[in-house]
C-alpha cells in the first residue's frame, strides 16, 4: 500500500477540492492510502463519508498562497499542512507529497525539509505540458526551482528528466532539447553553450539540440531543458497565451448571432481541444532531485487535477523514480 500525503489546505479551492480529489483517487486506485494534512474541522466539512484509506493528520497552521519569503515560511509555519507532510516524507512515514499550495514554499520545503539527493546539485521543477499532438506531452525541466543556474545543473536536468519520462510517462527513449534563442549549435549565453556540450557528450541522453520557445508545445520532443528563470517565464507565457486565445475566441463568437450559432455547432470540437490542452488532465509538476516524490499541483486545481497529481505520485513511488535517479547519477560520477 502506497501512502500519499496530501496538503489539504493548499490551493485556491482548499480544502474542498483536495478532499474531493482524494476520494476520486482512492476509488480509482486500490493500492493507495491518502493522509490529508490540515485543519481537521475544515477538512471534515467536505468528507463524503468515512473511508478506511483516507485519514486526517491535524495541523494547526496554513502557509498563505501569497507568501513572499518561502524559506522563512518553512521556518515560521512548522505546524503547517505542507511542512508536516514534507517532514513525514523525509522520515519515511509517507511515500510522497502532493500540494497545490504556494509554489515557492513547496520548492523550499522539498529542498530544505525533504532534502535533496546528495548526487543532485539543485532540484528542478518538472511540469508535464500538453502539446498540439494528440496524447503527446512534453516535460519542462526546470520551471522555476533554481533561477541562477550553472551548466552542470542543466545537464543534470536532462539526466533526471529522462529517467522520469521513462518511468512515469513510459517513453522508452525520450528526446531532449535545450531551450534557447535559436536552433543552431553555438547559440545562447555561456550557460546554454556549456550546457549544450555537457548534454551532447552523454550518450545515455537522446539529445536533439536546441529548441526555440515558439515550438515548445509542438510535441516535437519529450523533454525541454531550461534554467529555472527562463523555464518559468516560458511556461507562464505558454499558459497565458492559451488562455488568451480561448478568451478571444469566446468574445468574438458571442459578439453576433451568426457567431453564437457557429459556436453552438463547434462546441463539441472546442470541448475536445480544451480537454487536450487542460493541464488538469496531466497532473502536476514533480520536484525532481529530492529524497521522496513531491508533486506540485496547480494552485487552481479542481478535484480532477488533484486526483491526477495523486496518480502521478503513485506512479513515481511504484516505479522507484527517486532511487533510479540517484543510481543513474552515481553511475555517471563513477
Amino acid at each position: 500500500m502506497f501512502k500519499i500525503g496530501l496538503d489539504a489546505m493548499g490551493g485556491d479551492f482548499a480544502p474542498e477540492q483536495p478532499v474531493l480529489g482524494a476520494y476520486e483517487a482512492v476509488e480509482k486506485f486500490n493500492d493507495i492510502e491518502i493522509l490529508l494534512y490540515g485543519q481537521a474541522d475544515e477538512i471534515k466539512k467536505y468528507m463524503k463519508e468515512p473511508h478506511e484509506r483516507i485519514k486526517i493528520v491535524h495541523c494547526e497552521e496554513v502557509i498563505p498562497m501569497d507568501i513572499k519569503d518561502p524559506a522563512m515560511a518553512i521556518r515560521k509555519y512548522k505546524d503547517s499542512s505542507m511542512v508536516r507532510a514534507c517532514k513525514d516524507a523525509k522520515a519515511g512515514e509517507i511515500d510522497a507529497v502532493v500540494s497545490a499550495g504556494a509554489t515557492g514554499a513547496l520548492i523550499a520545503a522539498g529542498t530544505l525539509v525533504v532534502k535533496r539527493l546528495k548526487e543532485v546539485e539543485r532540484p528542478a521543477l518538472a511540469p508535464v505540458m500538453p502539446t498540439i499532438k494528440a496524447n503527446k506531452y512534453t516535460i519542462l525541466c526546470d520551471a522555476g526551482a533554481t533561477s541562477e543556474a550553472k551548466p552542470q545543473y542543466l545537464y543534470q536536468n536532462a539526466k533526471i528528466a529522462s529517467i522520469y519520462a521513462k518511468e512515469v510517462l513510459h517513453i522508452q527513449n525520450p528526446s531532449v532539447a535545450l531551450l534557447n534563442i535559436g536552433t543552431e549549435e553555438g547559440k545562447g549565453t555561456d550557460l546554454q553553450k556549456e550546457a549544450f556540450k555537457l548534454i551532447q557528450a552523454d550518450s545515455s541522453i537522446n539529445f536533439v539540440g536546441n529548441m526555440e520557445g515558439k515550438t515548445m508545445i509542438s510535441g516535437e520532443v519529450d523533454i525541454i531543458v531550461a534554467d529555472g528563470y527562463s523555464g518559468n517565464i516560458a511556461l507562464k507565457a505558454v499558459e497565458g497565451t492559451s488562455k488568451s486565445v480561448f478568451s478571444l475566441l469566446k468574445e468574438e463568437l458571442m459578439s453576433s448571432t451568426r457567431g453564437k450559432v457557429g459556436a453552438l455547432i463547434l462546441k463539441p470540437i472546442f470541448s475536445r481541444i480544451k480537454k487536450r490542452m487542460d493541464a488538469s488532465e496531466v497532473g502536476g509538476a514533480m520536484l525532481l532531485g529530492v529524497t521522496a516524490p513531491v508533486i506540485k499541483a496547480h494552485g487552481s486545481s479542481d478535484s480532477l487535477a488533484i486526483m491526477n497529481a495523486i496518480r502521478q505520485a503513485r506512479e513515481a513511488v511504484s516505479q522507484d523514480v527517486v532511487n533510479k535517479i540517484s543510481q543513474a547519477l552515481r553511475e555517471n560520477v563513477e
